[in-house]
């Protein structure tokens, strides 16, 4: 059955969607915010309460810090009656760690070419089908590139996805050069004028040397073989891993430019905190959020949707 990419809903039905994808991290957040913030005089006490459960959502200890320090500033300013003022100051210190828009995926070249990276088990292969169904759905032609040689499960895997959306795939035998394919790639998306090419790549531990630099070659190769691509590198995180993606981030970032981050399974994690640690300390931003299996659940990221829904009163 092929698959198709969610249109847009309405506001208020959206809303609804990223509170149910978001109900876990909610729960980690909400309930112990109105737990010590209820009825409590803002003191040093309070504070130290507060601290423990913004670490508790995998808030990173830096952002913690950060938004404990401003709200103290905020306190002093206006001088709240009760701990229940917090909340609304705390949503609004979140927003200001996010960047207002995300800008869109997809720019005027043609072809635009997408480099997915990341490590092993994070929904790469599969956030790249969700990607292609996407632009598939908004009438674009898209090309997928099997970059990721090392296992022929993972060729057969991205062959099932083409199948499914009805696009093409370029693929080598397993064991072939990355870089290899990238390139035939690149030549086949301009000779066949499609408008974005999704490469696929094997996923690899940051903390492998040769596999890094091995991915530095394919990057060469496709700047080489157009330029200005790939237009975009878009590193797959899961958020379940909370702050460890961060380390596996920064390795990737000092390999290449990174052009933004992808979120997987946020609807099952409960340390999608890491949200405000990715934007602030690496200065790359959020691109998407995967809220749910379904094809059509991977959304652009929207700050205010985000915050929003953590700060909701129910799932529905």
């Amino acid at each position: 059955m092929a698959l198709s990419w969610r249109k847009k809903t309405p506001p208020e039905q959206k809303q609804s969607v990223w509170r149910r994808g978001l109900s876990r991290l909610r729960q980690a957040l909400r309930a112990p915010l109105d737990r010590i913030l209820r009825g409590r005089p803002i003191d040093d006490a309070l504070f130290d309460d507060l601290e423990e459960v913004l670490l508790g959502a995998d808030v990173g200890v830096q952002e913690t810090l950060l938004l404990i320090e401003r709200l103290r500033e905020r306190c002093r300013r206006e001088r709240p009656a009760d701990g229940e003022e917090l909340k609304g100051y705390l949503k609004d210190e979140m927003l200001r760690l996010l960047p207002p828009a995300t800008p869109p995926l997809l720019g005027q070249a043609r072809p635009w070419v997408i480099l997915m990276v990341g490590v092993n088990g994070v929904g790469k292969t599969t956030t790249l089908a969700k990607l292609a169904a996407r632009f598939g759905q908004e009438g674009q032609t898209v090309l997928l590139v099997a970059g990721d040689t090392f296992r022929a499960a993972a060729i057969e895997q991205l062959e099932v996805w083409a199948d499914r959306l009805g696009v093409e795939v370029i693929k080598h035998q397993t064991g072939a050069s990355p870089a290899a394919v990238a390139f035939d790639g690149i030549r086949a998306g301009i000779a066949r004028k499609v408008d974005v090419v999704l490469i696929d790549t094997a996923g690899r531990l940051h903390t492998r040397t040769p596999l890094m630099e091995e991915l530095r070659k394919v990057h060469r190769v496709i700047a080489k073989e157009l330029q200005g691509a790939p237009h975009e590198v878009l590193l797959v995180l899961d958020a379940a891993t909370g702050q460890n993606a961060l380390s596996q981030a920064r390795t990737f970032q000092a390999a290449f430019p990174l052009s933004g981050v992808i979120l997987t399974k946020m609807d099952g994690s409960g340390k999608g905190g890491v949200v405000l640690s990715v934007t602030e300390q690496l200065g790359v931003p959020i691109r998407g959020i995967g809220l749910g299996e379904g094809a059509e659940d991977l959304y652009d990221f929207e700050a205010t949707a985000f915050v929003e829904a953590l700060f909701s009163a129910e799932d529905a």
